[in-house]
């Protein structure tokens, strides 16, 4: 199976990083994980973070074919919709997104939001393949943060979303609506029991002040390192730490503006009568 190639761009706002992955022999391509710009003090949005990627994508003479989800942010909004507008695409996100969709229009009483995912192109279900170019794309469910999270396997690299980060910082949390930490462990060890040198490309990285930020490991390291679920780590033990651990967490400074723009594939709300796009907040709810 031919190998992809994968450019990497980390937003130090948000410590989040958008993959483009390619086929050499192609050029055909996909985005994961893409970033609009967002200043919570001035509800502003903008997209340089964007715009980086766009030039790349042209540069490299590359066509894109998917923008891809690994799940619904919760700490940066979407740049899918403006990336699709300008280079072409169809967004896609995991099947289970209905849920997650279930549950924040009622938290933030969204009487336009839908829960049938249709605002994405397309809804990907557990086990389900694809092709970019001559690469093959398998989708697998890997819930726990949240239910809609997907890990795309493409060969020897899997994008893992927020699902795993580097070995010295653990994994995700789970206490946001619908996640769950019993899930989140058998979700990691489904992909901890891919092959040892499959390499695993992150979402997020969160570095101690000694090291830079890396967002590139692989399966056997995190076996032999993560500091949350290496092998030996029990379920029991593992929803024991990460069920503490996540009591002593604030909620991500950008989760109530992303969560109600990524659930709507990166559209902003619907503008009301004035043209105006708004963003709610829901008081002592959460």
């Amino acid at each position: 199976m031919p190998t992809a190639d994968i450019k990497s761009f980390f937003d130090p706002e948000t410590s989040t990083v958008t993959h483009v992955m390619s086929d050499p022999a192609t050029a055909r391509a996909a985005i994961i994980d893409s970033v609009l710009d967002y200043d919570p003090k001035a509800g502003r949005t903008s997209r340089d973070s964007a715009d980086k990627v766009i030039d790349y994508v042209r540069e490299a003479g590359l066509t894109v074919e998917w923008l891809l989800e690994t799940h619904a942010h919760a700490d940066h909004l979407s740049a899918a919709p403006y990336l699709q507008s300008k280079l072409g695409g169809r967004i896609g996100i995991g099947a289970h997104i209905r849920e997650v969709q279930a549950t924040f229009k009622k938290i933030f009483n969204a009487g336009d939001m839908n829960t049938e995912g249709r605002e994405f192109d397309h809804l990907f279900e557990d086990g389900e393949r694809f092709a970019i170019g001559e690469l093959e794309v398998e989708v697998i469910h890997t819930p726990g943060h949240t239910p809609a999270c997907l890990t795309y396997l493409v060969g020897k690299d899997a994008f893992v979303g927020d699902t795993l980060f580097m070995p010295d910082y653990g994994t995700a949390r789970c206490d946001f609506p619908g996640g769950d930490a019993a899930t989140l462990y058998r979700s990691i060890r489904k992909v901890l029991a891919l092959p040892p040198d499959t390499r695993m490309h992150l979402c997020h990285d969160y570095p101690p002040d000694d090291r830079e930020p890396v967002w590139e490991t692989t399966v056997a390291a995190q076996r032999e390192s993560n500091v949350h679920v290496h092998d030996g780590v029990t379920e029991t033990e593992f929803v024991a730490m990460r069920t503490a651990r996540d009591k002593t967490l604030e909620m991500p400074t950008l989760i109530l503006p992303a969560v109600q723009v990524n659930v709507r594939a990166g559209h902003l709300p619907p503008a009301e009568d004035n043209g105006v796009s708004y963003l709610k907040i829901p008081l002592d709810l959460l």
